[in-house]
């Protein structure tokens, strides 16, 4: 992820909010050492470790990954930008948007099988519509409840709810979805 200065990113934000390596670590729960290594651009962060440094700086996860250059009008799969590693088995985010500076955000995410969005369920200050695109069946844990989607199925869930996706299949699934405001 060099070529996105992720590690330079987060040092940057970090400094903003006056915060050590330490006490940002500490509150993210990473070592510092973890962090450290981040920054320095040796080792790629988790989507988890990701949403953590987020959360402790009450920042969107987005800002991590906005370009400085000029964005294309026309999204395609080959200019997308992505969040997780393609070469795992991860979950992998897809943002179909050309930018995230607008009032609403537009997504994909690809659910490897047996993988969940969050190791718990988990909420943000925006509301939230889901597509459920592909796939066999998704399980949206979302206030406490479990539902089960089918392809085709479409959920809106309010902001500040606590939710996580699973796919319990041995298929690849994928949920399309759209935030406002922005806040991935």
């Amino acid at each position: 992820m060099s070529e996105l200065n992720l590690g330079q990113r987060i040092r940057i934000e970090r400094m903003a909010h006056s915060l050590s390596i330490r006490k940002l670590a500490q509150a993210a729960g990473i070592t510092p050492s973890m962090l450290s290594q981040i920054e320095n651009e040796q080792v790629n962060p988790s989507i988890q470790t990701l949403r953590s440094l987020a959360k402790v700086m009450d920042i969107p996860l987005y800002s991590f990954f906005q370009e400085e250059a000029q964005v294309d009008t026309i999204v395609t799969p080959e200019n997308r930008m992505t969040i997780g590693r393609k070469t795992e088995p991860d979950v992998i985010y897809e943002l179909l948007t050309p930018d995230t500076q607008g009032t609403i955000e537009f997504c994909m995410m690809i659910i490897p099988p047996g993988a969940s969005s969050n190791n718990q369920a988990q909420s943000h200050k925006g509301e939230e519509t889901a597509f459920f695109h592909a796939g066999k069946v998704v399980e949206l844990e979302m206030a406490g409840n479990i539902y089960s989607m089918k392809p085709g199925d479409s959920v809106r869930i309010p902001a500040d709810c606590p939710h996580r996706w699973r796919n319990p299949t041995d298929e690849v699934a994928q949920v399309i979805f759209a935030l406002s405001p922005p806040s991935f």
